[in-house]
C-alpha cells in the first residue's frame, strides 16, 4: 500500500512539473513572437488550410492532402479558431501554436526520463523548440508550421515504453496527430522497436512501482505509428506536388546544412554567420560541427559501453535525422537549394533562417544534449543485492567519467548560454500586416453586401473571408 501511494505521489509530481515545463515554454514562444506577428496570420494559416476549411468543411479538409501529405493538426488548429470571432483569427492561431509547441516540450520532458534521467539536462532537452534561436523567424506562433514540433516529438513518442494501458492509449493518440501531420517523420519508425524491449528503470507508476509493463503495451502506439505513417505514405505516392524539386550537389548540402542548420544552432543572425565565413573561411563552422560530431559519437559510445542502448540509438538516430530532413529539404524543394558552395558572397550575407534548417537543428541540438547527458550520468553497475548503485570503478575509471563529465557539462553550458545570448526575437511577420484592424471596414463592406467575400492581407498572401463570418458574431 505503501508503494501504490510513493508511486502515486511520484507519478502525480512529475505530471505537475512536465505541465509546468509545458507553461513555461508555451509563454517563451508567445513572447518571442512580439506583438506584431501575434496578430499576423502566416502562409497557409490565410491560405489553403482557411481556403479548404471554406470549401470542404472542418471535417473533410482534415485529410485533404496539400503539398504531397497530410496536415491533421494546423487543420485542427484553423477549425478551432474559426470557432471564435474571425476577427480574432490570428490571435487564436498564433496562441494555440504557441500552447502545442507547449505540449510537445512537456511531452519531451516526460518521455525522455528513461534516456536522460537527470531533471536539469532532460529540461534543456525538452525545450529545445522554443529556443531554438531561428525558431521565432518563421516556424514558430503559426500552425504552417507545426509539423516541425511534430517531427521533434516523434523519435521520443515512437521509442518510449508506456508503463499502463491509459498511457499507451493516450500516446497512441498523440502518435496518429504527430505522424498525421508530419510526412518526414516515418524517418523514426525503426525507433518502435525499443519500445518493444524491456526497460531497465521501474515503472514510477504507483500499482505498478517496480515491475515492467505488460509485454504487450507498445501495440497501441506501434498499430497508430504504422497507421498513419501509411496514410502518409499513400498521400505522398498518389498526390501531385507543386514545389519543383531541387538538384544540389554534394557540396550544397554541407555548405547548407554547416551555415543554415549548424550556425542557426548559435545565431539567429545568419548575415553575421556568414559574414564570418566570408572573413575568416569555412573553417570556422568546420571545427566547431566535427566536434560537436564527435561529442555525439563519444556519447553514444559511451552509452554502448555502460548498456545505456536507448540512448546511444536515439542520439544516432537524432544526428542521422538531422541530416536526412536537411538533404530531403534540398532535394525536395528548389526554393530550399540556394546553392550553397558556389553561391556569390551576396547571397550568402543576405540569406535568411530557413525552416527547414530549424527542423534539422531542433534534432541536431536534441542529439547533442543526449549525448552530453550520457557522458554527465555516472555509470553504474549491479551491486551483489541486485540494486543499481554508484559505479565502483577503478581511479582511471573514475578519472574518465570526471573528464567526461566536464565535456558535457561544458557542452550544455555552451548551448544554455547561446539560448541566453541569442534569443531574438526576430520572425517574418514583424512587418504585419496584422489581421484583426482590417475588420473595422471590413464590417460596413459586408453589411452593405453580405454576400460579399473580403479580401484580408495576410503574410505574404492575401484570404478570402465571406461575409458571412465577419458577420456571424455581430
Amino acid at each position: 500500500m505503501g508503494h501504490t501511494r510513493r508511486g502515486r505521489e511520484t507519478a502525480l509530481a512529475a505530471t505537475v512539473t512536465a505541465l509546468l515545463v509545458g507553461a513555461l515554454a508555451a509563454a517563451t514562444a508567445w513572447l518571442r513572437l512580439g506583438p506584431v506577428a501575434r496578430g499576423t496570420v502566416w502562409a497557409e494559416d490565410g491560405g489553403v488550410f482557411l481556403r479548404e476549411h471554406l470549401a470542404l468543411g472542418p471535417v473533410a479538409s482534415l485529410v485533404h492532402p496539400y503539398a504531397g501529405y497530410l496536415h491533421l493538426v494546423p487543420r485542427l488548429v484553423v477549425d478551432l479558431a474559426l470557432s471564435f470571432p474571425v476577427a480574432d483569427y490570428a490571435l487564436v492561431v498564433s496562441a494555440t501554436s504557441c500552447l502545442l509547441a507547449g505540449a510537445v516540450c512537456a511531452a519531451v520532458f516526460l518521455l525522455a526520463r528513461d534516456v536522460v534521467p537527470s531533471w536539469p539536462l532532460r529540461l534543456v532537452l525538452a525545450v529545445v523548440p522554443v529556443v531554438l534561436p531561428t525558431a521565432p523567424w518563421e516556424v514558430s506562433g503559426n500552425a504552417a508550421n507545426l509539423h516541425t514540433f511534430a517531427l521533434f516529438l516523434t523519435p521520443w513518442l515512437l521509442a518510449y515504453r508506456s508503463r499502463t494501458w491509459w498511457g499507451a492509449a493516450g500516446l497512441a493518440v498523440v502518435t496518429v496527430l504527430a505522424l498525421g501531420t508530419e510526412v518526414q517523420a516515418v524517418l523514426f519508425l525503426p525507433l518502435l522497436a525499443l519500445a518493444w524491449l524491456p526497460t531497465r528503470r521501474p515503472s514510477p507508476s504507483g500499482w505498478l512501482a517496480g515491475a515492467q509493463p505488460h509485454r504487450l503495451v507498445p501495440l497501441p502506439v506501434t498499430l497508430a505509428a504504422l497507421a498513419a505513417g501509411t496514410a502518409q505514405v499513400v498521400t505522398a505516392l498518389t498526390t501531385t506536388r507543386v514545389a519543383r524539386p531541387g538538384d544540389p550537389t554534394a557540396a550544397d548540402v554541407v555548405a547548407g546544412w554547416l551555415l543554415q542548420t549548424f550556425g542557426g544552432l548559435w545565431d539567429a543572425d545568419l548575415t553575421a554567420v556568414a559574414g564570418t565565413v566570408l572573413d575568416h573561411g569555412w573553417w570556422v563552422l568546420v571545427v566547431p560541427a566535427v566536434l560537436v560530431l564527435v561529442v555525439v559519437l563519444l556519447g553514444s559510445v559511451v552509452a554502448l559501453r555502460s548498456g545505456r542502448w536507448r540512448a546511444a540509438v536515439l542520439a544516432v538516430s537524432l544526428l542521422v535525422g538531422a541530416g536526412v530532413v536537411w538533404t530531403a529539404a534540398l532535394l525536395a524543394n528548389r526554393s530550399a537549394d540556394g546553392r550553397w558552395s558556389t553561391a556569390p558572397p551576396a547571397a550568402l550575407v543576405t540569406a535568411t533562417p530557413s525552416r527547414y534548417a530549424a527542423a534539422a537543428g531542433m534534432l541536431l541540438t536534441a542529439a547533442v544534449v543526449v549525448a552530453a547527458a550520457v557522458l554527465v550520468e555516472r555509470v553504474v553497475t549491479s551491486g551483489r543485492s541486485g540494486r543499481r548503485v554508484v559505479g565502483r570503478a577503478s581511479r582511471s575509471g573514475g578519472a574518465a567519467h570526471v573528464v567526461r563529465s566536464a565535456v558535457g557539462w561544458c557542452v550544455v553550458a555552451v548551448l544554455v548560454t547561446t539560448w541566453v545570448a541569442n534569443a531574438s526575437t526576430v520572425t517574418r511577420r514583424d512587418g504585419g500586416p496584422e489581421w484583426q484592424p482590417q475588420f473595422r471596414d471590413a464590417v460596413a463592406t459586408c453589411r452593405a453586401d453580405p454576400r460579399a467575400v473580403v479580401e484580408v492581407r495576410t503574410a505574404p498572401w492575401t484570404a478570402g473571408v465571406p461575409c458571412s463570418l465577419v458577420l456571424r458574431d455581430r
